[in-house]
């Protein structure tokens, strides 16, 4: 198995460290356009092998998108990372030009690989990436539902006091600090309602921690996280490559599901060897259905300045 990862900053190289080590692919390629920085990772990495008893090859290049070619999944985390006071919205421009033609880039080498994306904002790019490359749907997946929901447990933990591996919890919708919707009413700890758990305040603060967990985080460390972003895409690859079919909510194409038609937005997926296996419908209350649509309607906005920007 290949993965491909484009960008060797801190999240693409934290991605590139967890799959080695749990040896979810045996041939990962990091890329950059920053002349050795891709190369200086790979090396590095590859000192890990020994200490970490791995197996899998790291390449780095700077560029060279032949050494890509055969890859089952190629991740894209290049783009410019967010500072803080910036919303991920504000990356649009910049970003939308290096995700063309990264993938134009890559479909010259590999003629149908599975593209996880990352870059922000990130239901706009995964939207992008599947207009521009004519890929099937299912083969294109937006990665932030699956690190927006590591959070959402990681703060209902810290607000029980409870593992976060015993803790069920899910957010769906737009990948950004007001898009997003933590579905506290059917969270649960050990098959538990969180309503049972937490008062109405204490669940008001978690989903409001949750929805600018990122932001959050830019400010303390002055840019964006890595650690949970990497572990998230290293997740969504190891349930592609190994056939997991785990449940995931990913930012994929609907097309009339949850009555939303034309738009890339999270929702819970089952991800497989073929990509996204099948969407799930939750069955959600009024209230559910129109923050998504609401969420939706922000997405369609930052869709049209897109194709402004384009």
């Amino acid at each position: 198995m290949k993965v491909t990862i484009v960008g060797a900053g801190n999240v693409g190289a934290t991605a590139a460290d967890v799959i080695a080590s749990k040896e979810i692919a045996e041939d990962i390629v990091l890329l950059d356009i920053k002349e050795g920085f891709a190369e200086g990772k790979a090396l590095d990495l590859m000192q890990t092998s020994s200490t970490k008893g791995f197996n899998s090859v790291i390449t780095g290049t700077t560029g060279d998108y032949s050494l890509t070619e055969g890859s089952d999944v190629v991740v894209i985390t290049s783009g410019i990372p967010r500072k803080p006071g910036m919303t991920r919205e504000e990356l649009i421009g910049i970003n939308a030009n290096i995700v063309k033609d990264v993938s134009k880039n890559i479909l010259a080498h590999t003629s149908n690989p599975i593209i996880v994306m990352v870059s922000n904002p990130m239901d706009t790019m995964t939207y992008l990436a599947l207009k521009s490359t004519g890929l099937d749907p299912k083969r294109v997946i937006g990665m932030g539902g699956a690190l927006d929901s590591s959070r959402f447990k990681t703060y209902i933990s810290l607000a029980i006091n409870k593992p976060q591996k015993n803790i069920d919890g899910i957010v769906i919708g737009g990948h950004g600090d007001t898009t997003m919707i933590p579905l506290h009413r059917l969270a649960k700890y050990n098959g538990e309602p969180l309503s049972k758990l937490l008062g109405i305040e204490e669940t008001e603060k978690v989903v409001k921690s949750t929805m600018i967990g990122g932001a959050t985080l830019t400010k303390l460390l002055g840019t964006s996280a890595w650690y949970a972003p990497g572990s998230s895409i290293a997740y969504l690859v190891d349930s592609i490559l190994n056939d997991k079919k785990y449940i995931i909510p990913c930012s994929v194409f609907l097309d009339g599901h949850y009555g939303l038609n034309d738009i890339c937005i999270g929702v819970p997926c089952s991800i497989g060897k073929n990509g996204v296996e099948q969407i799930v419908q939750l069955d959600l209350n009024k209230d559910e259905m129109e923050k998504l649509s609401s969420s939706a309607d922000a997405v369609r906005s930052m869709n049209l300045t897109l194709i402004n920007h384009t």
